[in-house]
């Protein structure tokens, strides 16, 4: 129903957040991940938002980034996981740590997450494995051309590094004379040391 809802932040919880939109005070449950990033009073934030709805009530989750937005998504799609265990897991791990987790299947690292044990942290790999997959599939194939820029951004989103943190690193770097192989390797360099 709602994609995101820009605003001022009016109050922090410790795990919703409130956002005042023209006087009407929106309650959003969130992650201590996306608390993180956001500090009382902060002018027209904008939050990327589920509408949730079951029988015994209507309820908004949100979140700064929308890559969280996506994971909390798909964790929503694993079997006896709802919103409240997905925002546990959020909070506990980034995104782009569950997407490796799925992907390695390091059901011990999932399991580190509140209210994650090892044989939910199972369930999380089986089920979303293929998933996970085929998004990292889809966006590498996006970079049809055969540019060395265009297939080592390739290359590091299938690593699960980001659209954002893989454009602001080569922006930094000058390519021009570079093979694909030699941008990964700088690019990883300095994704490493951020």
């Amino acid at each position: 129903m709602f994609s995101y809802i820009i605003g001022d932040v009016s109050e922090i919880g410790e795990d919703y957040i409130v956002i005042d939109n023209h006087g009407i005070g929106y309650f959003i449950n969130t992650s201590k991940n996306t608390i993180c990033n956001l500090k009382d009073n902060i002018k027209g934030v904008k939050i990327h938002t589920h509408f949730h709805v079951r029988e015994d009530g209507i309820s908004i989750y949100g979140f700064i980034s929308k890559e969280e937005l996506e994971m909390f998504k798909l964790l929503l799609l694993v079997s006896k996981i709802g919103p409240k265990v997905a925002l546990g897991i959020l909070s506990s791990l980034t995104p782009e740590s569950i997407k490796q987790a799925i992907l390695n299947e390091d059901i011990k690292l999932l399991s580190t997450a509140h209210g994650i044990g090892l044989k939910t942290g199972k369930r999380i790999v089986l089920e979303l494995k293929d998933k996970i997959k085929d998004e990292i599939f889809t966006e590498t194939n996006i970079f049809k051309s055969d540019s060395s820029i265009d297939e080592s951004v390739g290359a590091l989103i299938s690593l699960g590094y980001s659209r954002t943190e893989i454009n602001n690193v080569l922006s930094k770097i000058d390519t021009s004379d570079l093979k694909t192989e030699d941008i990964i390797k700088i690019a990883l360099k300095k994704l490493s040391t951020k």
